[in-house]
């Protein structure tokens, strides 16, 4: 076999390792990416930079549960009334976003039309988001992240468990390991959505096991807080197995007597790189 000089095969190589870096400007030039809510073509991860600032914030808080609290002051630490009658099983809460539009839609569209492209730009940006906390405060980095259990038919049924998804984000962007296995639900239950407090822990009795050793600090990761009651149940048996310090790690919290947006939002599923490619 006749062999290339050096000069011209390094050439080819390096012209080799530039095709894709300028595929990739082609395709964004001939096919943008468009805004997954208002399909504006100038989208940066799913979401143009209109809609990611009108993304509704949860920067008014409980620390514990991660209630928004609307009426409090901005970037100083709260506990809400309901922890401070009666103190839940987890330590502290790390929700960026209340689930309002268009967050409610998004996460919507994600769990139950399976449409990835509208996770997309929320699990970027809370990988990144807890990025930014763990530097402020490396003593919240956990030992694991534990995404919340879900059962083994519906997880068949719905295709994935998005509880997991988020926790592999949130690993991609911090190298914290992370299970889906720890936490297992023994049956199927009704869904959660649509059920008081009350109804939510009668729902929750029995529901759990733990299949492994506790990290002695942990994060439970999952996608919606609503009332507290799946993560209060989960928190006290993950104490009860040696868990010290807990942590409630989720994209959106429900305010309390919060209703469902009615506004309208498009369905850009399936057009030409609305939001990105489904991963």
């Amino acid at each position: 076999m006749i062999k290339p000089p050096n000069s011209l095969s390094t050439r080819l190589t390096t012209l080799v390792n530039q095709v894709p870096a300028v595929l990739a400007r082609l395709h964004k030039a001939l096919l943008p990416e468009l805004c997954v809510t208002c399909l504006a073509p100038d989208a940066r991860n799913g979401l143009c930079d209109g809609c990611r600032g009108d993304l509704p914030v949860n920067d008014r808080c409980c620390t514990r549960c991660g209630l928004p609290l609307l009426l409090a002051r901005p970037g100083r630490e709260r506990t809400c009334g309901e922890c401070l009658k009666l103190q839940p099983g987890y330590h502290r809460a790390f929700i960026p976003w209340r689930y309002e539009f268009p967050v409610d839609r998004m996460i919507s569209r994600y769990k139950y039309q399976g449409q990835r492209q509208y996770a997309r730009p929320l699990l970027g940006d809370m990988a990144v988001q807890v990025r930014n906390l763990l530097s402020r405060h490396p003593c919240r980095r956990p030992d694991l992240l534990i995404a919340a259990p879900m059962h083994r038919k519906r997880q068949r049924e719905r295709g994935f468990n998005q509880a997991a998804e988020i926790a592999e984000a949130i690993t991609q962007g911090t190298g914290i390991p992370w299970s889906d296995q720890l936490l297992q639900r023994t049956r199927s239950t009704r869904p959660q959505s649509g059920l008081g407090r009350s109804q939510r822990l009668n729902n929750l009795k029995g529901l759990f096991e733990v299949h492994g050793e506790v990290p002695r600090h942990v994060a439970l990761v999952d996608d919606v807080v609503t009332t507290g009651a799946t993560a209060g149940a989960l928190a006290a048996l993950l104490r009860k197995h040696g868990a010290e310090t807990i942590e409630i790690w989720a994209l959106a919290r429900t305010p309390a007597g919060n209703t469902r947006s009615a506004q309208p939002f498009p369905d850009v599923a399936g057009n030409r790189q609305a939001g990105g490619q489904a991963r």
